[in-house]
């Protein structure tokens, strides 16, 4: 049985399922409620992109600046990966 998040969360089910996975409870709430959500249409499957070991490490940065990852520079690949899967 799910627990209920409260009003923050509108699909308690798929949150837990989420943070079941490893997912962040912020992440996990925004994903439940979008999908809860009539006008977004997210899917249940990641998208396209290729995993993060093919992406190099000015490409894990890039998307660390945009996600406002906090110690990013001082960050080796595969500490960039680990931040950007955690986020």
């Amino acid at each position: 049985m799910t627990k209920d998040h409260g009003s923050s969360v509108k699909n308690d089910e798929t949150y837990e399922e989420l943070r079941g996975k490893g997912y962040s409870k912020q992440k996990s709430a925004a994903i439940a409620n979008a999908q809860e959500n009539s006008d977004m249409h997210p899917s249940k499957k990641g998208g396209n992109a290729s995993p993060y070991e093919e992406w190099t490490k000015d490409e894990l940065y890039d998307r660390a600046q945009e996600l406002d990852i906090d110690g990013r520079s001082d960050m080796s690949k595969d500490e960039l990966i680990q931040a950007l899967r955690n986020n």
